[in-house]
């Protein structure tokens, strides 16, 4: 039996930076480190309980000073929300890459974002609109 393999010529791979390599075109740091990560459930437990937070159409969005030189990030999302496990992740990413890129620009805050409203039907861009536009409206110091 003789196997023939056509296989196109194939160029070589581009070398690609680690994260921690790449940096903003502005000259900013905009790597999601676990320093700019809420862990703890009490780091949580204290956003919740300091009662500050602002409403969009599918985000709120808890916030506390944290004394600290940039800003945390802290994600929930309920399942009785966003039913599969695939639209949760979407919308954690969405709100973690949108931090990501703001962080430098934010107030030293612990935010926790909360979905407070279905998703079945929103687009991504109504999603990244409605956290924009809360991470807007934060109050600043």
């Amino acid at each position: 039996m003789v196997v023939v393999r056509s296989s196109a010529p194939v160029a070589p791979r581009a070398v690609i930076a680690s994260l921690s390599e790449v940096v903003a075109p502005s000259g900013a740091d905009e790597s999601f480190r676990s320093a700019h990560r809420l862990h703890k459930t009490d780091e949580y437990s204290s956003v919740f309980a300091f009662r500050r937070a602002l409403r969009g159409r599918y985000y709120m969005l808890h916030y506390r000073p944290n004394g600290l030189d940039s800003a945390r990030l802290g994600v929930v999302v309920a399942k009785k929300l966003a039913k599969r496990a695939n639209v949760r992740n979407l919308v954690k990413r969405i709100a973690r890459e949108i931090f990501r890129r703001r962080r430098a620009a934010l107030p030293a805050h612990d935010l926790v974002v909360r979905l407070h409203a279905p998703v079945a039907n929103a687009t991504r861009a109504e999603l990244n609109r409605d956290l924009l536009q809360l991470l807007e409206r934060l109050p600043r110091p």
